[in-house]
């Protein structure tokens, strides 16, 4: 988008947060960044440029505006919406790839050369991998510094910088203050009670976004020991690159209140993508809406409750394998067949709030599993089995940077993976916004009050005029029914 300039300075002049994320804009006289709803008075038009992201405009010499901070503008919708290697590599950067293994594990990844992604990075976004994720290190940085108590010196090891001075020079650069004046800034505003080792923080997101399915289906779902609603939020453990963590999350009326607790801080990059991929919080609902309100039968589904996202999950594989365990099952037996699995083969975890016990088992723990000691029927048992085997040695690889039509093949190769079991995964787990389930009971039951066809065959094709945004059509019809996953809890 940012090559449409018209269409930018419309954007900017209006203030349209819905743009928060599509493009940055620089000012050519004040060297500074802005996102396109920034409060103050717009430059004028000829002292405007504009940069598909952050790292782009730290590259060419902007920094960030002390304003509208638009290095906490929700992210591209873009990068979510697509499956090809720079989208994937976009959502590997955020989850701090580079950071842990450099830019050959980034290409290692995707399959690539390290030149290649170099390449189409600095060609679709103006930066390169290292600028990419320098700017997110930056970031990060910043959350620490203006959250937490942490010594200076500890947060730039925690963000990702190789060393102090690395750390430093980059914040003065790209906040234009030095990391002990962002704290005593930040010092000077109302602040909530800190809690030792927890990290707050606001998680943005474009208007408008309905909590009742998102929340309400993560509620309803949830497998005790690693989930709970509590108190208004949704609380889970995680597990991360260097400990593990719990994470709650609020919805309120303009963010999504996120309270970190980690046991080491170097993970707090991946745990917050990880809570916004969950939540689909980079999602542009207004481009989604406005699709399926085309359709006259899906238009008052719409417009009764705008704004809905797909719930998704912390870890594919974790995902995966509770997808398995609720082939045919109600959703309360779904939760015990996890609930056991996790007592006998999670890793315990202390909650100081009590009520979460665990982390799910990775598929190596449940490698070794003992099909006998499962309550399953026997074909059911060996497709856990397989699947989890495929996992455990990598032949299967289940992460936001999969390419979503192999994962779909591999899946399908597995013993007992129907249409439904794959694309539920492909939806939930690997984020494809297309995905569709003609043959679930739900959408199956909408689909006859609604007067939409009623076979999987004739419904897939009268879908096609929803794509490519057919999962979200799954979460307006499952609204159909009434059922607990399309309501927060008391």
């Amino acid at each position: 988008m940012h090559t449409d300039t018209e269409r930018c300075v419309r954007a900017v002049q209006s203030k349209d947060a819905r743009f928060d994320g599509w493009f940055f804009t620089a000012v050519l006289t004040t060297r500074i960044y802005c996102r396109p709803s920034c409060p103050v008075v717009p430059p004028k038009v000829r002292n405007m440029t504009f940069y598909p992201s952050a790292a782009a405009c730290q590259q060419a010499g902007f920094r960030a505006c002390k304003r509208c901070r638009p290095d906490t503008s929700p992210g591209s919708p873009e990068w979510n919406a697509r499956a090809d290697s720079v989208a994937r590599a976009m959502r590997l950067i955020r989850d701090g790839v580079v950071d842990r293994d450099g830019v050959p594990g980034l290409a290692s990844r995707l399959g690539y050369s390290a030149r290649q992604i170099e390449r189409q990075l600095l060609a679709e976004l103006g930066a390169g991998p290292l600028a990419l994720a320098r700017a997110q290190r930056a970031q990060t940085a910043r959350l620490l510094i203006e959250t937490t108590t942490l010594p200076l010196a500890e947060v730039a090891f925690a963000a990702g910088f190789s060393s102090v001075r690395t750390f430093n020079e980059t914040v003065r650069e790209v906040f234009a203050l030095a990391p002990g004046e962002l704290r005593t800034r930040a010092a000077r505003g109302p602040l909530a009670p800190a809690t030792p080792g927890v990290i707050a923080l606001r998680l943005p997101y474009r208007a408008p976004l309905n909590p009742s399915n998102l929340f309400g289906h993560l509620a309803a779902t949830a497998v005790p020991g690693i989930e709970e609603w509590r108190d208004g939020a949704y609380r889970r453990t995680l597990t991360l690159p260097y400990g593990h963590g719990i994470v709650a999350l609020t919805p309120q009326p303009d963010h999504i209140a996120c309270r970190l607790s980690l046991t080491d801080p170097r993970d707090l990059t991946q745990a917050i993508s990880r809570c916004r991929w969950l939540l689909d919080l980079d999602a542009d609902p207004v481009a989604v809406d406005s699709q399926l309100r085309t359709d006259p039968l899906l238009a008052p589904l719409v417009d009764a409750g705008p704004g809905r996202r797909v719930p998704r999950t912390v870890d594919g594989a974790e995902f995966a394998v509770r997808a398995v365990l609720g082939q045919q099952v109600s959703t309360a037996a779904a939760r015990t067949h996890a609930a056991r699995l996790v007592t006998a083969h999670g890793v315990p975890v202390e909650d100081p709030e009590g009520g979460l016990t665990h982390l799910f088992p990775a598929p190596q723990a449940l490698a070794g599993l003992d099909p006998e000691s499962l309550a399953l029927p026997r074909t059911r048992r060996t497709t856990l089995t397989t699947l989890v085997a495929a996992l455990a040695d990598g032949t299967l690889r289940l992460g936001t940077d999969t390419d979503w039509e192999r994962a779909r093949a591999e899946l399908s190769a597995l013993p007992g993976f129907g249409p439904w079991t794959v694309e539920v995964i492909a939806m939930r787990a690997l984020g494809d916004p297309d995905a569709f389930l003609p043959t679930d009971l739900g959408i199956r039951r909408a689909a006859e009050r609604l007067g939409l066809p009623a076979t999987p065959a004739a419904l897939t094709a009268r879908a096609a005029d929803w794509r490519p945004w057919r999962a979200y059509a799954v979460q307006y019809l499952w609204t159909v029914d009434d059922h607990p996953i399309n309501h927060l809890p008391a």
